[in-house]
């Protein structure tokens, strides 16, 4: 899940990301930021040519919480929480 965030911030936010990793008791969350401000969306997946279109939907599934919020800049920031 960090892998896919992280690669689709580089590749669809300009190639710069900034990748945040914390955890506690509970949970691990990641939160991932870009320079595109557009948010992700769901996509059916690609099962001839691989142009993909599994990712969105393989975080929403893998996480028990994702949200997204602005910044920084003109940006986004994706946060997914994994209960422990």
């Amino acid at each position: 899940m960090v892998s896919e965030l992280a690669t689709n911030a580089l590749g669809h936010g300009g190639g710069h990301c900034i990748l945040e990793l914390s955890a506690t008791a509970d949970a691990v969350n990641v939160a991932v930021s870009d320079l595109n401000s557009a948010p992700p969306h769901e996509r059916t997946p690609d099962l001839n040519d691989g142009t993909g279109g599994f990712g969105w939907h393989m975080i929403c599934h893998l996480t028990d919480n994702v949200t997204i919020t602005p910044g920084p800049g003109q940006g986004k920031t994706i946060h997914a929480r994994l209960t422990r």
